[in-house]
């Protein structure tokens, strides 16, 4: 069942999501050298607690923490840990928040100082996929005109698109229908309709597509062992194009300044 959304919802979920955004750029100050991943994750719950939130994450299907923070060739959902960042690594982190009865998800994918031109590409190509996508989200349109988008860009660069695991509507649950693959067929898949909200994720390899689930339960990391990047939107399907409810100004503003 795809649940479409009031305009009144649609401004929750928004709230949501820029706070996710805001919790995002408090990360983004903390992520250098000499930092343990658990330590971001500690400075993310308390962030999201006190914005009057709950981090949606944590212990959703028994998940042990409040981010996902995913390090070089890890894809999503790595679980924080006492790893130290390095200089040269590339650090995913995955929020999610869940206040006044909604949902907001969204990630971003940082680089640690100085970064090789193939993986700074990697980021660029994986955020760039991501844009393209999100201009396909609009009514009239199917998920497939979505999924191709984001596939075609970054193949055209060579990466690797990961197949088996996708985005998703966003509403009073964090994971709703429909799946929003990252590779597909234009004009295929459900019609988008006005008031659908759906995460657009792109999950982007450098190497092969091929991945691996850890024992862990949740990491997924790149077979090869190349890095991967992910950047995820929540978007709004509204008659006039895709009103974006993810605010990356927000996390920019900080990594800019």
């Amino acid at each position: 069942m795809i649940y479409l959304k009031t305009n009144e919802e649609i401004e929750l979920l928004r709230e949501n999501n820029i706070l996710v955004s805001q919790a995002l750029a408090e990360v983004a100050k903390h992520i250098k050298p000499g930092v343990t991943t658990k330590e971001l994750d500690r400075i993310a719950d308390d962030f999201i607690r006190s914005h009057g939130a709950i981090p949606s994450f944590l212990g959703y299907e028994g998940y042990p923490a409040s981010a996902c923070i995913s390090v070089n060739e890890q894809v999503v959902h790595g679980i924080p840990s006492d790893y130290v960042i390095k200089e040269g690594d590339i650090v995913s982190v995955d929020l999610g928040t869940f206040m006044k009865g909604f949902n907001g998800d969204s990630a971003y994918t940082f680089a640690v100082g100085e970064i090789s031109d193939d993986v700074r590409r990697l980021l660029e190509v994986t955020k760039e996929a991501l844009y393209k996508g999100t201009a396909q989200a609009k009514v009239g349109n199917r998920v497939g005109d979505i999924s191709a988008a984001v596939q075609e860009y970054a193949e055209s660069f060579g990466f690797g698109v990961v197949r088996e695991l996708e985005g998703h509507g966003l509403g009073r649950k964090m994971h709703e229908a429909p799946g929003i693959p990252n590779y597909g067929l234009r004009g295929r898949g459900p019609l988008l309709k006005e008031g659908m909200v759906i995460c657009i994720e792109p999950m982007i390899t450098m190497g092969n597509r091929a991945i691996v689930f850890e024992r862990d339960g949740w990491t997924v990391r790149t077979r090869d062992r190349k890095p991967a990047a992910h950047f995820e939107f929540a978007v709004a399907i509204r008659k006039d194009g895709p009103d974006v409810l993810t605010d990356f100004g927000i996390i920019e503003n900080v990594l800019n300044n």
